[in-house]
């Protein structure tokens, strides 16, 4: 059994310094032109430790399902265009995700404390080190997110919608 309930749709209000974040991970320039433009949703779907995490927007979405503990192959080609052996973890009350591949040391842990969730990930490689790290804040249904790498901040506001 999953110690955090983790499920929701989340509609994007803001979306700040996310050109340089993508930058950061050698995302090409035609796609942060486009991506600057664009309205993420996020859509999270938990069946105890069988996750569906979805960001949809109108030009292209990105899928991640797993199950906690078994490693899977992940494509990123919605994201970094990155293909990496995945596995994610719960340590206590904190969802842990491992990414190996061409990118060494990337990653992400999760988790909720109190009325926040955080999300912490993890990116270096031979050209950039530093620390890729989103936190997430839930207050009366808005989702904060803060994301770091080489020392560049993407800040990110959902909020959270009801679905009939």
């Amino acid at each position: 059994m999953s110690p955090v309930d983790m499920n929701g749709f989340w509609k994007m209000t803001s979306n700040e310094n996310f050109d340089e974040y993508m930058e950061a991970l050698d995302v090409n320039i035609v796609i942060r032109k486009i991506a600057s433009y664009l309205i993420f949703d996020k859509e999270i779907v938990q069946n105890g430790d069988h996750f569906n995490i979805k960001t949809l927007t109108t030009f292209r979405n990105y899928q991640m399902e797993f199950d906690v503990g078994k490693e899977f192959e992940e494509d990123l080609g919605g994201v970094d265009d990155r293909k990496c052996k995945t596995t994610v973890n719960w340590e206590g009350d904190k969802l842990v995700c491992v990414q190996k591949g061409e990118k060494e040391g990337r990653g992400w842990t999760q988790w909720v404390k109190g009325d926040e969730l955080h999300v912490v990930s993890l990116y270096k490689d031979a050209v950039h080190e530093g620390t890729l790290c989103c936190i997430m804040k839930v207050h009366t249904s808005l989702l904060f997110v803060e994301m770091r790498v080489c020392g560049v901040v993407c800040k990110q506001v959902f909020k959270k919608q009801v679905l009939d």
